[in-house]
């Protein structure tokens, strides 16, 4: 007897426990739709729900409540959202007013959220100004001397090094310095020739005046030496001991540097040959590169500011003295040539510089460019309409420069655009125009 009660026992245990069981299993559903129900309360009653939507990109779509890599829930998407603010009467008003209201853009639609909604999505407005359009180019350029101050020293006769003045490549010399002296047989027979007719214009000069034979003869002597490249000086001490020089020494014939050294002490010389480079750096160009879709906008004469990197207390202003005919194919680039005062030399041969340019395109509708959505295809801008509503605008731009962008067409001046942010209201905006375009055959339809 005792056995059969335990028997009862037991079993009544099981069923208690088996219960128990499945009324717990009802409270944890039970539990789990109240917490769906709660995160999804704001969903006005008795609207059909369509389906849920990935949070950050709204192409990816579920029947059912799911979250996404990140952890966080699809958002629901119901047919019609009553809790979204109606346009204001205000915002009536202007729509009615309006002269040529702005044209749809295809595949977006405008956007309204709720004050909640704008502060947690961090959404930015800034509004549209007219002011003074500024373009600025950056470019890099190299520093070479001006080929307007490249001197080539060469000789016009045969004949040998006797000194050197200038011994290397680099050394700073004075117009007017000696270079080297030159012993050369047809200087000095031009020189002994010049001696002879100024002695024969001497002895003429009483008999048949100024324009004697010898007179011409000597000046004929005068400036062949000239011709020769024979200095002032060498012909005056000709002219005042009537002797002729065995060396003759030939001056440097700028200020400069020594670029190039082409001979030697004792080393025989012919015409022709280029014997130093003196360059004068006092003046400099910049070679520097713009692209090619830059190139209609830059001239002559335009201005442009210099600066390095190893020296940030230089700045130095100059102007575009060149601009070449052609573009290097390679780069897509045009070559422009500044030119820049070069005062202490801070400025040499092979040097980087930084070269900006200003250009001015007048006055016009200028917005940050925070606020253009660049989908390569077309511009994207939205505007804040007020009580939360968000337009979308395609815009034409213009010059942009310095965080700012000019807007050709698109929108007016005081305009308010959205400047952060912007992203998450086109994905909105795509979304509902995605859900307009799948309601309208419905409702075309009809019941």
């Amino acid at each position: 007897m005792l056995d059969i009660h335990r028997t009862k026992n037991r079993f009544s245990m099981k069923i208690f426990l088996a219960v128990l069981a499945v009324v717990m299993v009802a409270a944890a559903s039970w539990w789990t739709g109240f917490r769906s129900g709660v995160k999804h309360q704001g969903a006005p009653a008795g609207h059909k729900l369509l389906f849920y939507r990935n949070p950050m990109n709204p192409a990816i779509t579920s029947p059912t409540p799911a979250k996404d890599e990140m952890g966080m829930d699809y958002v629901p998407v119901y047919a019609d959202d009553a809790q979204k603010p109606a346009k204001s009467l205000q915002q009536q008003a202007d729509d009615f007013f309006a002269d040529t209201p702005p044209p749809k853009v295809p595949g977006l639609s405008a956007v309204t959220l709720t004050p909640q909604e704008i502060q947690l999505s961090g959404v930015q407005v800034a509004e549209a100004v007219t002011a003074p359009v500024q373009r600025t180019i950056r470019t890099v350029g190299i520093v070479v001397p001006d080929e307007a101050r490249i001197h080539r020293v060469q000789i016009k006769t045969s004949g040998w090094i006797e000194q050197l003045f200038i011994n290397f490549s680099g050394q700073s010399v004075k117009k007017g310095e000696p270079i080297f002296s030159l012993y050369s047989p047809e200087l000095v027979s031009s020189q002994e020739e010049f001696v002879k007719a100024r002695q024969l214009a001497r002895q003429q000069k009483g008999l048949t005046g100024k324009h004697s034979p010898g007179q011409q003869l000597e000046d004929a002597a005068r400036l062949r030496l000239k011709l020769l490249d024979v200095p002032d000086d060498v012909i005056h001490l000709l002219e005042t001991t009537g002797k002729p020089l065995h060396t003759v020494t030939l001056l440097s014939p700028a200020d400069g540097y020594v670029m190039a050294k082409d001979i030697f002490q004792g080393q025989e010389v012919r015409p022709g040959m280029e014997l130093y480079t003196v360059t004068d750096l006092s003046r400099i160009w910049v070679d520097a590169e713009v692209y090619e879709y830059e190139a209609g906008e830059v001239h002559p004469g335009q201005e442009g500011s210099l600066t390095t990197s190893f020296d940030p207390s230089l700045r130095l202003t100059g102007k575009i003295a060149y601009v070449y005919p052609y573009l290097n194919r390679d780069s897509r680039t045009l070559k422009v040539r500044f030119s820049f005062e070069n005062p202490n030399l801070r400025l040499k041969p092979g040097m980087y510089a930084d070269i900006t340019l200003m250009m001015s395109a007048g006055a016009g509708i200028v917005i940050p460019d925070s606020a253009i959505m660049d989908t390569g295809v077309r511009k994207i801008v939205f505007v804040d309409k007020g009580q939360g509503r968000f337009e979308p605008r395609e815009v034409t731009s213009g010059v942009s420069s310095n965080g700012k962008i000019q807007i050709l067409s698109g929108i007016k001046a005081h305009d308010h655009v959205v400047i952060h942010a912007n992203f998450l209201l086109d994905s909105e905006s795509n979304l509902k125009a995605m859900i307009d375009a799948a309601m309208a055959p419905k409702q075309q339809a009809g019941p």
